[in-house]
């Protein structure tokens, strides 16, 4: 299985009185993350699944990344949480893409690849990405790509 790990974009702070899960992408955060959505479509990238957090800056980011979705897209509360079993249960296809936030999405990798949680060991940029293959379990996957949101500008 292949998986995607992505960090939402650039998003605006809140508002007084506005919630976090209500914080939207920046205009800079959408055309930075255009440009890491058009490098990774240069490189083959297509995904079967995508999966998201419900949180607005990750489900905008999500929308970006529709352009390499062959299949459904799917909003999780997982993604916006601790990585947990309940998450790899629920994940489906070949290659899929999840969309998410830091500290869990660094946590998440390296608990793939590792088995292990060692926290912030593998922390994201807003918009990064990250490219695993392997059997979808705790330190059964390996690391093919860490790719920082600045490689749209360079392909």
């Amino acid at each position: 299985m292949e998986v995607f790990l992505v960090r939402h974009a650039i998003a605006a702070n809140a508002l007084p009185g506005q919630g976090d899960d209500a914080r939207p992408l920046t205009p800079e955060g959408v055309e930075r993350f255009k440009l890491m959505v058009r490098a990774l479509k240069k490189l083959g990238v297509g995904f079967d699944r995508l999966y998201f957090s419900p949180k607005l800056r990750a489900v905008q980011t999500a929308e970006l990344l529709k352009p390499l979705l062959r299949g459904e897209a799917e909003v999780t509360p997982h993604l916006a949480e601790a990585p947990s079993s309940a998450l790899l249960e629920q994940l489906r296809g070949e290659s899929v893409a999840l969309v998410g936030h830091e500290p869990w999405m660094g946590e998440l990798c390296a608990w793939l690849l590792t088995g292990e949680r060692l926290g912030e060991r593998f922390p994201f940029k807003k918009g990064g990405a990250a490219h695993l293959e392997g059997r979808l379990e705790p330190g059964g996957m390996r690391l093919l790509a860490f790719l920082p949101p600045a490689i749209g500008r360079k392909l």
